[in-house]
């Protein structure tokens, strides 16, 4: 509610075209396409679309996180800290020297390592019903206008909404990881802790 109000007021505050020219990322995008406009127009670079991708990619993850620490609390992982074979598994699933990552971490490799790929083909190799990443500029496709600092509000499930759980779920991952450096606390350890047990109640 606090930070609901405070971007309300900010609205409220500042004129329309002051809020535009306070964005960094409007200003980088229109210089990125003036510089180099044989690239931008097919998508490269500072974009919309980029952003919306980013967003998507930081709320997917946020999905990942979760469910990780779910099966981790909840012992849905087998064997979680049995060391990998190396004579099975050869040099990829070496730390350092002979010594292997456990299951559990290589299960959890292996599952981003697919959600990667499918992240991949999804922006190169897109489906006829799927958004694109990159522009077809040859047929004449724009990216879309810049969103600018503060979206304007609209209720539904909107572009603007979209963008807006994006850049949260972009700035919870900068803040989470930040705070795990700096207090030497493990990342899923700081998701338990500010979700207040809730994921991992019941399990251990």
């Amino acid at each position: 509610h606090t930070l609901a109000s405070l971007l309300l007021v900010a609205r409220i505050l500042i004129p329309t075209n002051e809020r535009q020219q306070m964005s960094v990322f409007t200003d980088a995008q229109e210089e990125f396409a003036a510089n180099y406009p044989q690239i931008a127009k097919y998508g490269w670079g500072p974009s919309t679309k980029a952003e919306r991708w980013n967003g998507r990619h930081a709320m997917f993850g946020w999905v990942v996180i979760i469910g990780t620490l779910y099966a981790q609390a909840h012992h849905l992982i087998p064997n979680p800290t049995q060391p990998l074979n190396l004579k099975e598994w050869g040099t990829l699933a070496t730390i350092s020297g002979k010594d292997t990552i456990s299951n559990e971490r290589a299960v959890i490799l292996i599952a981003h390592v697919h959600a990667l790929f499918v992240s991949l083909c999804s922006a190169w190799l897109p489906l006829n019903y799927m958004d694109s990443l990159l522009l077809d500029a040859d047929s004449g496709e724009v990216d879309e206008p810049a969103i600018g600092v503060f979206p304007k509000f609209q209720t539904g499930i909107t572009m603007g909404a979209e963008i807006l759980n994006g850049r949260m779920a972009m700035m919870g991952l900068i803040t989470a990881s930040g705070y795990s450096i700096i207090t030497g606390t493990p990342f899923l350890s700081t998701v338990d802790l500010w979700t207040g047990g809730l994921i991992t109640a019941g399990g251990n």
